[in-house]
């Protein structure tokens, strides 16, 4: 496939020379409109669940469920920190991808279960598998296609600063975390209530421990397949998301089915065998694509240096992570608003090396062109602050 090629970079006037310019950033309204309905629609939500819970579980049950579900939620956030502390994604997509996975994901599936239990009542049957088809095709079927909305929603409103992959799987991740976070919630608190804290204890081994990132390596499919989607063209993007949700729903049924599939003697072997190397490889893939950011990076910006808007100094601070850790140990040493001049250039000069990424694969060049005059506009601004 050919790729759109954009004008060059315009050349610097004044290469690297400290000039005062202090643009006003430009209002995202995709951004503002997902908060306003990330922290309405999805708060409204989890309200709703915590409710839900509340009712059946009563409010000590519930509130030493929520307690342990929040252990392995900061794991699962730090995790998606890390992956994301290369192009920081804006911090309102990130409450509404939470919000969305915790409450909105969470409320579909309870719904969608009450439907099924209604139909079955309005039509005499009952459930006679013990819950075999619930958790071994439905749970994943349903589940995984109310995260997925989540992903796709943010993959539409925040189009044209979806880089790829590493965006859809810190939005996937955190999409997940939320989901898994109340659905802790109600595993250990109905371990508590049958078991009492024996049952509790193997529940959190279960969840908490051995497989606190089951949901997120199941979304991450998804994830990846929007973020490759975000260079193709519609035809190639619709079937690398669909082949996005068919993987996603296969690792859950793979995951729930195990329960029921394998003998109860043999299962701590199949974790080991089928589940530790898959995640070990989704680890794998996260670290390189990681590396792809880097490399990116330094292309990008080594064509902005070359139109004289960086030295090649700046560029190896910028785009290298020995460079970022010594240009934050010097600004720590500074005054606060050279402190945070530097963090902004850094982060400016990401975002910027990402907009010209965006031009060379023709995804909305026009909103990129001019995002890079407002980027190179701050970049300037950032400067005088680390000079002055």
């Amino acid at each position: 496939m050919s790729q759109a090629q954009p004008a060059p970079v315009q050349p610097s006037s004044h290469p690297v020379q400290p000039v005062w310019t202090a643009p006003v950033r430009r209002t995202r309204a995709g951004i503002v409109v997902l908060t306003v309905a990330g922290l309405v629609i999805g708060g409204a939500a989890l309200l709703l669940v915590f409710v839900y819970l509340a009712t059946f579980l009563g409010t000590g049950t519930l509130l030493v469920g929520l307690t342990l579900a929040l252990i392995p939620l900061i794991v699962i956030l730090l995790a998606v920190r890390w992956i994301d502390r290369w192009e920081p994604e804006p911090r309102p997509a990130l409450w509404f991808a939470f919000l969305w996975g915790a409450g909105v994901s969470v409320v579909t599936a309870l719904l969608f279960d009450l439907g099924v239990q209604l139909a079955r009542a309005g039509t005499g049957s009952s459930e006679t598998d013990d819950g075999f088809v619930v958790a071994v095709f439905q749970a994943p079927l349903v589940e995984e296609a109310a995260k997925g909305a989540g992903v796709l929603l943010l993959f539409w409103v925040l189009r044209h600063r979806f880089d790829g992959p590493v965006d859809g799987v810190v939005y996937a991740a955190t999409i997940a975390a939320g989901f898994a976070f109340t659905e802790n919630i109600q595993y250990f608190g109905v371990a508590m209530m049958e078991g009492g804290a024996e049952n509790l204890g193997f529940t959190f081994l279960v969840r908490g421990v051995l497989s606190p990132f089951a949901h997120v390596m199941f979304t991450f499919c998804i994830g990846i397949a929007c973020g490759l989607a975000s260079r193709l063209r519609p035809a190639a993007a619709f079937v690398t998301i669909l082949l996005g949700f068919v993987g996603a729903i296969f690792l859950h049924f793979l995951w729930n089915g195990a329960f029921y599939l394998v003998e109860s003697d043999s299962l701590v072997a199949y974790y080991f065998v089928v589940q530790v190397p898959l995640f070990l490889a989704a680890i794998v893939v996260v670290v390189l694509l990681r590396r792809q950011e880097e490399r990116v990076t330094m292309l990008r910006l080594r064509e902005y240096a070359a139109a004289g808007w960086f030295s090649l100094a700046e560029v190896g601070m910028i785009a290298t992570r020995d460079g970022r850790r010594q240009a934050h140990a010097w600004a720590a040493r500074q005054p606060q608003p050279r402190k945070r001049a530097m963090h902004n250039f850094i982060h400016n000069a990401t975002c910027l090396a990402f907009a010209r990424q965006r031009m060379l694969n023709g995804t909305a060049v026009n909103v990129d062109r001019a995002d890079e005059s407002e980027l190179l506009g701050l970049i300037q601004r950032d400067r005088a602050g680390l000079v002055n």
